[in-house]
């Protein structure tokens, strides 16, 4: 995988005009499907709501978002309203972020956000724009980066190192499981496998998880057995190959995360 930007001249003036151009292509000509590892994404024509790329293999579509600066804990998106009901819909994009240096004209950071970790949660209201706004009342949206759990960033770029492609396919694969679950099945995994991600060890013990009982008991307030939720959700993890059971109350991450 080659970093650099082809420098072909563009007829844009403006330099975020530039590279857009410069970026799209690039991922155009240099990007693999991770969903099945076809070599290259197609793009679609300008303009086109929500999808900026798709694989011609196996469908999958993704949205791209480029910036000079690394993408911090929260990302500006469109509509608000528009955001949520793309979250139950099936041709939901995929997530890619890119970070880019225009001085060496070389990607730095590339990553993808799988649909399937889009649920309720990560998606931030904003403000309605002000009165006197050209678009008074228009609401807004972010995506709280943050809160997606470091399975749900799968980088092909990373502090300007290409990472393997069968890694990237890899850890693509480990989490499709969540796609066969409901919105709210998604919901609870994904915030206990966030809660494995604080413990911050691969080896992890059940009074570990459950030490994040009042976390959770703010997140889902109208359930009353969260720590019965907990192990339910820990099996669901070890039944999908995420999690490995060690012995009574013990828990590993998998050996290829």
């Amino acid at each position: 995988m080659k970093l650099g930007f082809e420098e072909a001249p563009t007829h844009y003036q403006s330099g975020s005009q530039s590279a857009r151009f410069w970026t799209e292509a690039w991922v155009h000509n240099q990007v693999y499907c991770p969903n099945c590892g076809q070599p290259s994404l197609s793009k679609y024509e300008n303009n086109r709501p929500v999808a900026d790329f798709h694989c011609g293999s196996c469908r999958e579509e993704y949205e791209l978002k480029s910036q000079k600066t690394p993408f911090g804990a929260k990302i500006v998106d469109g509509a608000y309203r528009t955001m949520c009901e793309r979250l139950a819909a099936s041709d939901n994009p995929n997530l890619m972020l890119m970070s880019y240096d225009l001085k060496s004209l070389s990607v730095k950071n590339l990553c993808v956000v799988p649909k399937h970790f889009f649920v309720r949660d990560i998606i931030e209201e904003r403000k309605p724009l002000a009165p006197t706004a050209r678009r008074a009342g228009w609401v807004g949206c972010n995506i709280l980066l943050n809160r997606v759990p470091e399975s749900g960033k799968i980088f092909f770029v990373r502090n300007g190192e290409p990472l393997s492609k069968e890694s990237v396919l890899d850890k693509w694969r480990q989490t499709l499981f969540l796609r066969n679950e409901s919105m709210e099945g998604r919901g609870w995994l994904i915030e206990v496998m966030k809660c494995v991600d604080l413990i911050g060890k691969r080896e992890f013990d059940l009074e570990r998880v459950y030490a994040f009982e009042t976390r959770l008991s703010q997140i889902y307030p109208h359930n009353n057995n969260v720590k019965p939720k907990i192990r339910q959700q820990l099996q669901v993890l070890r039944d999908n190959g995420y999690l490995e059971f060690v012995s009574r109350g013990h828990y590993r991450l998998s050996a290829s995360r």
